[in-house]
């Protein structure tokens, strides 16, 4: 039985696959915010354990984790949980700037930090769910796309520094996907939302799954998932 931590599994693309590795009979670590999140993703996934860690507060994610038990071995980090804040560079605030580098990258990056030794001890596997906006930047997106777009430097250093111990890194670059997040994206852009337009979360799921399940000779690097219509 596998063991994997999950962020943002509350919604999205985080609780589908918190679903289907659930239906495997998989072991679920899944991130809180606070211990009332926790208990609630525990009602929800019956079996699942928690951890309580604020990512928009990654300094303190150390002393968090210091006073719990983390999981010994870990066969997948899962990385899914992000925010986004539209604004021209000239009017967004340092604040949301903040928010957003904090929740989408440095978080990562930390909880990363702080969970390598229970993934180098099962060789396992990092997934980052990145964004399109990893890769290309369009106006009024700029904190998110700097966030996204050093989430995807912070996954490329990794794989090269834990290749030798056996750790796989796979970057999920998927486009609009019909998410809470992508209903508040399109509010904030002012149009009307149409969650038929866009990817299905699950069909993002199936493709974080292909990268967990490829064999151990094989790993896959960057996954992009648009909209096929």
């Amino acid at each position: 039985m596998a063991a994997h931590l999950i962020t943002g599994a509350g919604s999205g693309i985080g609780a589908v696959l918190a679903e289907k590795l659930a239906e495997r009979g998989d072991e679920l670590w899944l991130l809180a915010r606070d211990a009332r999140r926790a208990a609630e993703l525990r009602d929800r996934f019956p079996g699942a354990k928690t951890l309580v860690g604020d990512l928009g507060d990654p300094a303190k994610l150390s002393w968090a984790f210091g006073h719990q038990t983390l999981p010994v071995t870990l066969d997948s980090l899962l990385h899914v949980a992000g925010v986004v804040e539209l604004g021209t560079v000239g009017e967004l605030p340092v604040k949301a700037w903040q928010e957003t580098l904090n929740v989408n990258l440095v978080a990562p990056a930390e909880l990363t930090r702080l969970l390598l030794p229970s993934l180098r001890m099962a060789k396992g596997h990092v997934v980052f769910v990145n964004s399109g906006a990893g890769l290309s930047a369009s106006a009024e997106w700029a904190s998110y796309a700097a966030s996204k777009h050093g989430l995807k430097a912070l996954a490329d250093a990794l794989r090269q520094e834990e290749h030798a111990n056996g750790v796989r890194v796979t970057s999920v670059y998927p486009g609009r996907t019909a998410t809470a997040m992508q209903a508040k994206v399109h509010q904030q852009e002012g149009k009307e939302y149409d969650a038929g337009r866009w990817i299905k979360p699950e069909s993002v799921v199936k493709a974080i799954l292909a990268a967990l399940d490829a064999s151990r000779d094989a790993e896959i690097i960057d996954i992009n998932v648009r909209p096929g219509r």
